[in-house]
C-alpha cells in the first residue's frame, strides 16, 4: 500500500511539472521604466489573441524619446488551445535622454474601429 502512495504522489509531482508556464513577468504600469539612451526594453502584457483580442499602441510615440521595435506573443497555455492566454512582449529601444509615456490599448475583436477595452499607460525615463 505505502509503495501506490509513494508512486502515486510521484507521478502526481512528475505531471504538474509538466504542465507548469513559464515564469514570465508582466509588467507593472505603476513603476517608471528607467533605461539609458541606446538601449532596448521590453513592457510585457497579458493577452489573448486566440479570441480575437490584440494590444496596440495608442496615440503616437515621441520619436525623439523612443522607437517602437518589434512586438511578439507567447502562449502560456497547453498546446496553444483557443481561449488559451500568453503575453506579449513589446520592444522599445531608447533613442535620446528625456522622459515620455506609451500607452497600449487592448481592443475587442470588431472589423469597425472602437475603442480600446482597457489601456495602460507606462512612463518611461531615458537617461
Amino acid at each position: 500500500m505505502k509503495h501506490i502512495l509513494f508512486i502515486a504522489l510521484v507521478l502526481i509531482f512528475l505531471l504538474s511539472a509538466c504542465g507548469s508556464a513559464p515564469d514570465l513577468q508582466v509588467s507593472n504600469s505603476q513603476k517608471a521604466i528607467e533605461v539609458n539612451a541606446g538601449k532596448e526594453f521590453n513592457i510585457v502584457l497579458e493577452a489573448n489573441p486566440t479570441t480575437g483580442y490584440h494590444w496596440a499602441i495608442v496615440g503616437e510615440l515621441d520619436s525623439n524619446v523612443v522607437g517602437f521595435v518589434k512586438n511578439d506573443y507567447t502562449s502560456t497555455s497547453d498546446s496553444n488551445l483557443v481561449g488559451g492566454g500568453g503575453v506579449e512582449v513589446w520592444v522599445f529601444k531608447a533613442l535620446n535622454a528625456g522622459e515620455t509615456q506609451i500607452t497600449l490599448g487592448y481592443y475587442p475583436p470588431s472589423n469597425d474601429p472602437v475603442d480600446p477595452q482597457q489601456t495602460v499607460t507606462f512612463t518611461i525615463i531615458v537617461k
